[in-house]
Protein backbone atom coordinates (compact mmCIF):
# COMPACT_ATOMS: atom_id res chain seq x y z
CA UNK A 1 0.00 0.00 0.00
CA UNK A 2 2.70 2.48 1.01
CA UNK A 3 4.74 1.57 -2.05
CA UNK A 4 1.88 2.77 -4.24
CA UNK A 5 1.55 5.97 -2.20
CA UNK A 6 5.28 6.63 -2.51
CA UNK A 7 5.10 5.98 -6.23
CA UNK A 8 2.19 8.40 -6.61
CA UNK A 9 3.95 11.08 -4.56
CA UNK A 10 7.11 10.57 -6.58
CA UNK A 11 5.26 10.93 -9.90
CA UNK A 12 3.27 13.91 -8.61
CA UNK A 13 6.45 15.69 -7.52
CA UNK A 14 8.12 14.98 -10.85
CA UNK A 15 5.03 16.19 -12.71
CA UNK A 16 4.89 19.44 -10.74
CA UNK A 17 8.63 19.94 -11.16
CA UNK A 18 8.40 19.21 -14.87
CA UNK A 19 5.60 21.75 -15.30
CA UNK A 20 7.56 24.37 -13.34
CA UNK A 21 10.71 23.72 -15.36
CA UNK A 22 8.76 23.77 -18.61
CA UNK A 23 7.09 27.05 -17.73
CA UNK A 24 10.34 28.61 -16.55
CA UNK A 25 12.26 27.41 -19.62
CA UNK A 26 9.53 28.71 -21.93
CA UNK A 27 9.55 32.11 -20.22
CA UNK A 28 13.36 32.35 -20.28
CA UNK A 29 13.46 31.27 -23.92
CA UNK A 30 10.75 33.74 -24.91
CA UNK A 31 12.43 36.69 -23.16
CA UNK A 32 15.90 35.73 -24.40
CA UNK A 33 14.82 35.36 -28.05
CA UNK A 34 12.83 38.58 -27.91
CA UNK A 35 15.80 40.54 -26.53
CA UNK A 36 18.21 38.87 -28.95
CA UNK A 37 16.13 39.75 -32.00
CA UNK A 38 15.46 43.23 -30.71
CA UNK A 39 19.17 43.89 -30.26
CA UNK A 40 19.91 42.60 -33.77
CA UNK A 41 17.15 44.76 -35.19
CA UNK A 42 18.41 47.82 -33.36
CA UNK A 43 21.98 47.25 -34.59
CA UNK A 44 20.82 46.91 -38.19
CA UNK A 45 18.55 49.90 -37.84
CA UNK A 46 21.39 52.03 -36.45
CA UNK A 47 23.68 51.07 -39.36
CA UNK A 48 20.88 51.71 -41.87
CA UNK A 49 20.10 55.15 -40.40
CA UNK A 50 23.77 56.11 -40.39
CA UNK A 51 24.13 54.94 -43.99
CA UNK A 52 20.97 56.71 -45.10
CA UNK A 53 22.23 59.93 -43.52
CA UNK A 54 25.13 60.05 -45.99
CA UNK A 55 22.86 60.07 -49.06
CA UNK A 56 21.98 63.35 -50.90
CA UNK A 57 20.97 64.80 -54.24
CA UNK A 58 23.83 66.37 -56.21
CA UNK A 59 22.80 68.11 -59.45
CA UNK A 60 19.79 65.85 -59.79
CA UNK A 61 21.79 62.72 -59.09
CA UNK A 62 21.19 60.45 -56.10
CA UNK A 63 24.55 59.98 -54.40
CA UNK A 64 25.82 58.41 -51.18
CA UNK A 65 29.17 58.28 -49.47
CA UNK A 66 29.08 55.12 -47.36
CA UNK A 67 31.02 52.23 -48.80
CA UNK A 68 31.38 48.91 -47.01
CA UNK A 69 34.20 46.42 -47.16
CA UNK A 70 33.01 43.13 -48.72
CA UNK A 71 34.90 41.24 -46.01
CA UNK A 72 33.17 43.16 -43.22
CA UNK A 73 29.76 42.62 -44.84
CA UNK A 74 30.44 38.90 -45.18
CA UNK A 75 31.49 38.62 -41.55
CA UNK A 76 28.44 40.57 -40.43
CA UNK A 77 26.22 38.60 -42.86
CA UNK A 78 24.73 41.87 -44.11
CA UNK A 79 23.95 43.51 -47.45
CA UNK A 80 22.76 46.95 -48.59
CA UNK A 81 20.79 48.12 -51.62
CA UNK A 82 20.06 51.60 -52.92
CA UNK A 83 16.99 52.40 -54.97
CA UNK A 84 15.77 55.52 -56.76
CA UNK A 85 12.35 57.05 -55.90
CA UNK A 86 10.70 54.78 -58.49
CA UNK A 87 12.09 51.64 -56.81
CA UNK A 88 14.72 50.89 -59.45
CA UNK A 89 17.87 49.28 -58.08
CA UNK A 90 20.88 51.55 -58.32
CA UNK A 91 23.55 49.58 -56.49
CA UNK A 92 23.97 46.81 -53.96
CA UNK A 93 26.79 45.76 -51.66
CA UNK A 94 27.25 42.39 -50.02
CA UNK A 95 26.87 38.73 -50.94
CA UNK A 96 23.82 37.67 -52.91
CA UNK A 97 23.10 35.20 -50.08
CA UNK A 98 22.12 38.15 -47.95
CA UNK A 99 20.19 40.03 -50.65
CA UNK A 100 16.44 39.88 -50.15
CA UNK A 101 14.18 38.93 -53.03
CA UNK A 102 11.21 40.79 -51.59
CA UNK A 103 9.76 43.41 -53.93
CA UNK A 104 10.49 46.93 -52.79
CA UNK A 105 7.47 48.64 -51.28
CA UNK A 106 7.87 52.18 -52.58
CA UNK A 107 6.34 53.90 -49.58
CA UNK A 108 7.69 56.84 -47.57
CA UNK A 109 7.67 54.77 -44.36
CA UNK A 110 10.18 52.62 -42.49
CA UNK A 111 9.48 48.90 -42.93
CA UNK A 112 10.93 45.95 -41.02
CA UNK A 113 10.28 42.45 -42.40
CA UNK A 114 11.47 38.83 -42.45
CA UNK A 115 11.61 37.34 -45.94
CA UNK A 116 11.28 33.74 -47.10
CA UNK A 117 15.05 33.23 -46.81
CA UNK A 118 14.95 34.08 -43.13
CA UNK A 119 16.63 37.45 -43.67
CA UNK A 120 15.74 40.50 -41.63
CA UNK A 121 14.92 43.37 -44.00
CA UNK A 122 14.74 47.08 -43.09
CA UNK A 123 13.68 49.57 -45.74
CA UNK A 124 14.29 53.27 -45.13
CA UNK A 125 12.99 56.11 -47.31
CA UNK A 126 15.64 58.80 -47.88
CA UNK A 127 14.59 62.45 -48.05
CA UNK A 128 16.51 65.48 -49.31
CA UNK A 129 17.94 67.47 -46.45
CA UNK A 130 16.90 70.77 -48.00
CA UNK A 131 13.38 70.37 -49.39
CA UNK A 132 12.43 67.08 -47.67
CA UNK A 133 11.56 65.43 -50.97
CA UNK A 134 11.88 61.66 -51.43
CA UNK A 135 15.13 60.95 -53.25
CA UNK A 136 15.47 57.17 -52.87
CA UNK A 137 15.45 54.15 -50.62
CA UNK A 138 17.97 52.17 -48.66
CA UNK A 139 17.30 48.50 -47.90
CA UNK A 140 19.51 46.81 -45.31
CA UNK A 141 19.38 43.05 -44.79
CA UNK A 142 21.09 40.69 -42.44
CA UNK A 143 21.00 36.95 -41.85
CA UNK A 144 19.47 35.49 -38.69
CA UNK A 145 21.58 32.34 -38.83
CA UNK A 146 23.69 33.37 -35.85
CA UNK A 147 20.55 34.08 -33.86
CA UNK A 148 19.12 30.70 -34.83
CA UNK A 149 22.37 29.00 -33.78
CA UNK A 150 22.31 30.85 -30.46
CA UNK A 151 18.70 29.79 -29.93
CA UNK A 152 19.61 26.18 -30.73
CA UNK A 153 22.43 26.31 -28.16
CA UNK A 154 20.02 27.83 -25.66
CA UNK A 155 17.53 24.98 -26.27
CA UNK A 156 20.25 22.40 -25.73
CA UNK A 157 21.35 24.13 -22.55
CA UNK A 158 17.80 24.34 -21.24
CA UNK A 159 17.15 20.68 -22.08
CA UNK A 160 20.35 19.49 -20.41
CA UNK A 161 19.64 21.68 -17.40
CA UNK A 162 16.09 20.35 -17.15
CA UNK A 163 17.29 16.73 -17.36
CA UNK A 164 19.93 17.31 -14.68
CA UNK A 165 17.36 19.11 -12.51
CA UNK A 166 14.83 16.30 -12.90
CA UNK A 167 17.40 13.61 -12.09
CA UNK A 168 18.63 15.46 -9.01
CA UNK A 169 15.09 16.33 -7.97
CA UNK A 170 13.94 12.74 -8.40
CA UNK A 171 16.68 11.61 -6.04
CA UNK A 172 15.80 14.36 -3.60
CA UNK A 173 12.09 13.67 -3.96
CA UNK A 174 12.60 9.98 -3.27
CA UNK A 175 14.58 10.79 -0.14
CA UNK A 176 12.05 13.38 1.07
CA UNK A 177 9.13 11.01 0.40
CA UNK A 178 10.91 8.32 2.36
CA UNK A 179 11.44 10.68 5.27
CA UNK A 180 7.85 11.93 5.13
CA UNK A 181 6.33 8.45 4.88
CA UNK A 182 8.50 6.84 7.54
CA UNK A 183 6.52 8.10 10.59
CA UNK A 184 3.25 7.30 8.81
CA UNK A 185 4.40 3.76 8.06
CA UNK A 186 5.61 3.31 11.62
CA UNK A 187 2.28 4.54 12.97
CA UNK A 188 0.38 2.26 10.61
CA UNK A 189 2.53 -0.72 11.55
CA UNK A 190 1.95 -0.01 15.23
CA UNK A 191 -1.79 0.18 14.56
CA UNK A 192 -1.70 -3.14 12.69
CA UNK A 193 0.29 -4.69 15.50
CA UNK A 194 -2.21 -3.38 18.03
CA UNK A 195 -5.09 -4.77 15.95
CA UNK A 196 -3.41 -8.15 15.73
CA UNK A 197 -2.57 -8.20 19.44
CA UNK A 198 -6.03 -7.04 20.45
CA UNK A 199 -7.70 -9.59 18.18
CA UNK A 200 -5.49 -12.32 19.57
CA UNK A 201 -6.19 -11.34 23.18
CA UNK A 202 -9.94 -11.13 22.56
CA UNK A 203 -10.07 -14.78 21.54
CA UNK A 204 -9.88 -16.11 25.09
CA UNK A 205 -12.66 -14.01 26.70
CA UNK A 206 -14.90 -14.49 23.67
CA UNK A 207 -14.32 -18.21 23.83
CA UNK A 208 -15.21 -18.17 27.52
CA UNK A 209 -18.41 -16.23 26.87
CA UNK A 210 -19.37 -18.50 24.00
CA UNK A 211 -18.68 -21.66 26.03
CA UNK A 212 -20.71 -20.51 28.98
CA UNK A 213 -23.60 -19.44 26.77
CA UNK A 214 -23.58 -22.81 25.02
CA UNK A 215 -23.54 -24.63 28.38
CA UNK A 216 -26.49 -22.59 29.59
CA UNK A 217 -28.41 -23.31 26.39
CA UNK A 218 -27.52 -27.03 26.63
CA UNK A 219 -29.03 -27.29 30.11
CA UNK A 220 -32.01 -24.90 29.98
CA UNK A 221 -33.54 -26.38 33.14
CA UNK A 222 -31.04 -24.42 35.20
CA UNK A 223 -32.12 -21.00 33.90
CA UNK A 224 -35.34 -19.07 34.03
CA UNK A 225 -37.60 -19.51 30.96
CA UNK A 226 -37.30 -15.85 30.01
CA UNK A 227 -33.49 -15.94 30.05
CA UNK A 228 -33.09 -18.50 27.25
CA UNK A 229 -33.59 -15.90 24.53
CA UNK A 230 -31.02 -13.66 26.21
CA UNK A 231 -28.43 -16.43 26.21
CA UNK A 232 -29.19 -17.11 22.54
CA UNK A 233 -28.59 -13.44 21.77
CA UNK A 234 -25.34 -13.57 23.76
CA UNK A 235 -24.22 -16.63 21.80
CA UNK A 236 -25.01 -15.03 18.44
CA UNK A 237 -23.27 -11.77 19.36
CA UNK A 238 -20.25 -13.70 20.60
CA UNK A 239 -20.07 -15.66 17.36
CA UNK A 240 -20.20 -12.44 15.33
CA UNK A 241 -17.48 -10.85 17.47
CA UNK A 242 -15.33 -13.95 17.14
CA UNK A 243 -15.65 -13.84 13.35
CA UNK A 244 -14.82 -10.14 13.32
CA UNK A 245 -11.80 -10.78 15.53
CA UNK A 246 -10.55 -13.51 13.20
CA UNK A 247 -11.04 -11.24 10.18
CA UNK A 248 -9.14 -8.37 11.79
CA UNK A 249 -6.34 -10.74 12.76
CA UNK A 250 -6.14 -12.08 9.22
CA UNK A 251 -6.04 -8.58 7.73
CA UNK A 252 -3.31 -7.55 10.14
CA UNK A 253 -1.24 -10.56 9.05
CA UNK A 254 -1.70 -10.32 5.26
CA UNK A 255 1.35 -8.08 4.82
CA UNK A 256 3.63 -10.40 6.75
CA UNK A 257 5.69 -12.65 4.54
CA UNK A 258 5.94 -15.24 7.28
CA UNK A 259 2.15 -15.59 7.45
CA UNK A 260 1.98 -17.00 3.91
CA UNK A 261 3.23 -20.46 3.02
CA UNK A 262 3.64 -20.70 -0.74
CA UNK A 263 3.53 -24.00 -2.56
CA UNK A 264 2.41 -25.39 -5.90
CA UNK A 265 -1.42 -25.50 -5.92
CA UNK A 266 -3.92 -27.05 -8.31
CA UNK A 267 -6.45 -24.24 -8.70
CA UNK A 268 -8.79 -26.54 -10.61
CA UNK A 269 -9.14 -28.88 -7.62
CA UNK A 270 -9.45 -25.97 -5.18
CA UNK A 271 -12.35 -24.36 -7.05
CA UNK A 272 -14.06 -27.69 -7.73
CA UNK A 273 -14.05 -28.54 -4.01
CA UNK A 274 -15.50 -25.12 -3.14
CA UNK A 275 -18.31 -25.59 -5.68
CA UNK A 276 -19.20 -28.95 -4.12
CA UNK A 277 -19.09 -27.40 -0.64
CA UNK A 278 -21.47 -24.54 -1.42
CA UNK A 279 -23.81 -26.34 -3.80
CA UNK A 280 -26.15 -27.47 -0.95
CA UNK A 281 -26.31 -23.93 0.42
CA UNK A 282 -27.22 -22.58 -3.03
CA UNK A 283 -29.86 -25.27 -3.53
CA UNK A 284 -31.39 -24.46 -0.15
CA UNK A 285 -31.83 -20.90 -1.37
CA UNK A 286 -33.07 -22.13 -4.76
CA UNK A 287 -30.05 -20.64 -6.51
CA UNK A 288 -28.39 -22.42 -9.43
CA UNK A 289 -24.67 -22.67 -8.77
CA UNK A 290 -22.94 -23.34 -12.10
CA UNK A 291 -19.28 -24.03 -12.75
CA UNK A 292 -17.00 -24.01 -15.78
CA UNK A 293 -13.56 -24.85 -14.44
CA UNK A 294 -10.67 -25.48 -16.82
CA UNK A 295 -8.32 -28.32 -16.01
CA UNK A 296 -4.60 -28.08 -15.37
CA UNK A 297 -4.58 -24.67 -13.67
CA UNK A 298 -1.52 -24.44 -11.43
CA UNK A 299 -0.09 -21.56 -9.42
CA UNK A 300 2.22 -20.90 -6.51
CA UNK A 301 0.39 -19.70 -3.44
CA UNK A 302 -0.94 -20.24 0.05
CA UNK A 303 -3.80 -22.72 -0.32
CA UNK A 304 -5.56 -21.80 2.94
CA UNK A 305 -5.51 -18.09 2.12
CA UNK A 306 -6.74 -18.66 -1.44
CA UNK A 307 -9.58 -20.84 -0.16
CA UNK A 308 -10.55 -17.99 2.16
CA UNK A 309 -10.47 -15.47 -0.69
CA UNK A 310 -12.63 -17.50 -3.09
CA UNK A 311 -14.92 -18.55 -0.23
CA UNK A 312 -15.65 -14.88 0.47
CA UNK A 313 -16.51 -14.25 -3.18
CA UNK A 314 -18.75 -17.31 -3.53
CA UNK A 315 -20.50 -16.67 -0.22
CA UNK A 316 -21.17 -13.05 -1.19
CA UNK A 317 -22.53 -14.11 -4.56
CA UNK A 318 -24.94 -16.58 -2.93
CA UNK A 319 -25.87 -14.22 -0.13
CA UNK A 320 -26.73 -11.26 -2.34
CA UNK A 321 -28.50 -13.24 -5.06
CA UNK A 322 -32.28 -13.54 -4.58
CA UNK A 323 -34.22 -16.78 -4.77
CA UNK A 324 -34.26 -18.24 -8.28
CA UNK A 325 -31.05 -16.49 -9.32
CA UNK A 326 -27.80 -17.85 -10.70
CA UNK A 327 -24.18 -17.86 -9.61
CA UNK A 328 -21.49 -18.98 -12.02
CA UNK A 329 -17.86 -19.71 -11.21
CA UNK A 330 -15.51 -20.05 -14.18
CA UNK A 331 -11.78 -20.22 -14.66
CA UNK A 332 -9.35 -20.36 -17.57
CA UNK A 333 -5.79 -19.65 -18.58
CA UNK A 334 -4.99 -16.36 -20.32
CA UNK A 335 -1.37 -16.47 -21.41
CA UNK A 336 0.71 -16.18 -18.27
CA UNK A 337 -2.30 -15.53 -16.05
CA UNK A 338 -5.15 -17.54 -14.55
CA UNK A 339 -8.53 -15.83 -14.67
CA UNK A 340 -11.23 -16.78 -12.15
CA UNK A 341 -14.65 -15.17 -12.59
CA UNK A 342 -17.48 -15.23 -10.04
CA UNK A 343 -20.65 -13.81 -11.60
CA UNK A 344 -24.11 -13.58 -10.08
CA UNK A 345 -27.57 -12.26 -10.93
CA UNK A 346 -27.96 -10.58 -7.56
CA UNK A 347 -28.91 -7.15 -6.37
CA UNK A 348 -25.77 -5.57 -7.82
CA UNK A 349 -23.86 -2.50 -6.71
CA UNK A 350 -24.32 1.08 -7.83
CA UNK A 351 -21.46 2.41 -9.94
CA UNK A 352 -20.73 5.21 -7.45
CA UNK A 353 -19.93 2.57 -4.80
CA UNK A 354 -17.67 0.33 -6.90
CA UNK A 355 -14.46 2.13 -5.95
CA UNK A 356 -15.17 1.56 -2.24
CA UNK A 357 -16.35 -2.03 -2.00
CA UNK A 358 -12.84 -3.25 -1.15
CA UNK A 359 -12.54 -0.78 1.74
CA UNK A 360 -12.54 -2.25 5.21
CA UNK A 361 -15.81 -2.17 7.17
CA UNK A 362 -17.70 -0.58 4.27
CA UNK A 363 -20.91 -1.86 2.73
CA UNK A 364 -23.42 -0.28 0.38
CA UNK A 365 -26.16 -0.27 2.98
CA UNK A 366 -28.87 1.03 0.69
CA UNK A 367 -28.45 -1.64 -1.95
CA UNK A 368 -28.04 -4.43 0.60
CA UNK A 369 -30.36 -3.30 3.35
CA UNK A 370 -32.61 -6.31 2.91
CA UNK A 371 -29.78 -8.80 3.21
CA UNK A 372 -27.94 -9.78 6.35
CA UNK A 373 -24.27 -9.03 5.81
CA UNK A 374 -21.10 -9.96 7.63
CA UNK A 375 -18.44 -7.77 9.16
CA UNK A 376 -17.70 -5.79 6.01
CA UNK A 377 -14.15 -7.17 5.88
CA UNK A 378 -14.62 -10.06 3.44
CA UNK A 379 -13.78 -8.22 0.23
CA UNK A 380 -10.93 -6.33 1.91
CA UNK A 381 -9.47 -9.67 3.00
CA UNK A 382 -9.94 -11.12 -0.47
CA UNK A 383 -8.17 -8.19 -2.12
CA UNK A 384 -5.28 -8.35 0.36
CA UNK A 385 -4.82 -12.08 -0.27
CA UNK A 386 -4.97 -11.69 -4.05
CA UNK A 387 -2.45 -8.84 -4.03
CA UNK A 388 -0.07 -10.85 -1.81
CA UNK A 389 -0.14 -13.46 -4.58
CA UNK A 390 0.88 -10.74 -7.11
CA UNK A 391 -2.61 -10.81 -8.59
CA UNK A 392 -5.42 -8.33 -9.18
CA UNK A 393 -9.16 -8.29 -8.51
CA UNK A 394 -11.69 -6.13 -10.35
CA UNK A 395 -15.46 -5.86 -10.27
CA UNK A 396 -18.22 -4.78 -12.63
CA UNK A 397 -21.79 -4.47 -11.45
CA UNK A 398 -25.22 -3.05 -12.20
CA UNK A 399 -28.04 -2.63 -9.69
CA UNK A 400 -30.71 -5.34 -10.01
CA UNK A 401 -28.66 -7.05 -12.73
CA UNK A 402 -25.75 -8.60 -10.88
CA UNK A 403 -22.05 -8.41 -10.15
CA UNK A 404 -18.97 -9.96 -11.71
CA UNK A 405 -15.64 -10.34 -9.89
CA UNK A 406 -12.52 -11.12 -11.94
CA UNK A 407 -9.46 -12.46 -10.14
CA UNK A 408 -6.20 -12.68 -12.10
CA UNK A 409 -3.29 -14.67 -10.68
CA UNK A 410 0.11 -15.51 -12.20
CA UNK A 411 0.65 -19.09 -13.29
CA UNK A 412 3.05 -21.36 -11.47
CA UNK A 413 5.78 -20.78 -14.07
CA UNK A 414 5.61 -16.99 -13.66
CA UNK A 415 4.89 -16.69 -9.94
CA UNK A 416 7.87 -16.47 -7.64
CA UNK A 417 8.20 -17.77 -4.12
CA UNK A 418 7.79 -14.75 -1.87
Amino acid sequence: MFRKIRYRLFLSNLLVLGLVLLGSAFAVRLVFISNLKQQANERLMAIALNTAGSAEMDEGEFEWEMEFSPQLLEEAQQAFQWFDPKGELLEQQGSTRYISTLPLAAEPTVRSQIDEKGLEVITLPIFDKNNRQLIGYLRATQSLEEIDETIAKLDVGLAVGAIVAIVLSSLGSGWLNSQAMQPIEESFNRLKQFTADASHELRSPLMAISTNAEVALTYPEGIRPGDEEKFQAIAMATEQMSQLTEDLLLLACTDRVSSFEFERINLTTLLTDLIKLYKPQAQTKQIELKAEIAIGLWLNGDEAKLIRAFTNLIQNAIQYTPVGGEVEVSSKRLGRELLVTIEDTGIGIDSKHLDRIFDRLWRADRSRSYYEGGSGLGLAITKAIVERHKGTITVTSQPNVGSCFDVRLPTATESKRL
